[in-house]
């Protein structure tokens, strides 16, 4: 079992900066690939980023992808998301989820665990 708390969202005008963090219990983090996925109202969770279980491998979405990088420190059991350059359209609950198997997916349903998420809201 695998819990996960995010922590770091709140309000940032727009090209400003927040890095969301997730801390993880259980003493098995190291072997997950980790994910970081967002939710806009009335939609389903799109993918932001992966990171493989060594941090060997880095993934991200097309909306993201040099602005946003992905991070994790295996003996913190954490994974950060620091988010540069924020836009309005990337106003979302920002969500952290673990995978036990793969080296990192885009597709939600791979993931097994899910932190309760953290609003990020950017102004224009």
């Amino acid at each position: 079992q695998v819990q996960l708390v995010e922590s770091g969202g709140g309000l940032v005008q727009a090209g400003g900066s927040l890095r969301l963090s997730c801390a993880a219990s259980g003493r098995t983090f190291g072997r997950f690939a980790m994910g970081w996925f967002r939710q806009f109202p009335g939609k389903e969770r799109d993918f932001v980023a992966t990171i493989r279980w060594d941090g060997g491998s880095t993934s991200y979405g097309d909306s993201v992808k040099g602005r946003f990088t992905i991070s994790r420190a295996n003996a913190k059991n954490t994974v950060d998301l620091q988010m540069n350059s924020l836009k309005p359209e990337d106003t979302a609950v920002y969500y952290c989820a673990a995978a036990a198997f793969g080296s990192g997916s885009h597709d939600a349903h791979e993931y097994d665990y899910w932190g309760q998420g953290t609003q990020v809201t950017v102004s224009s």
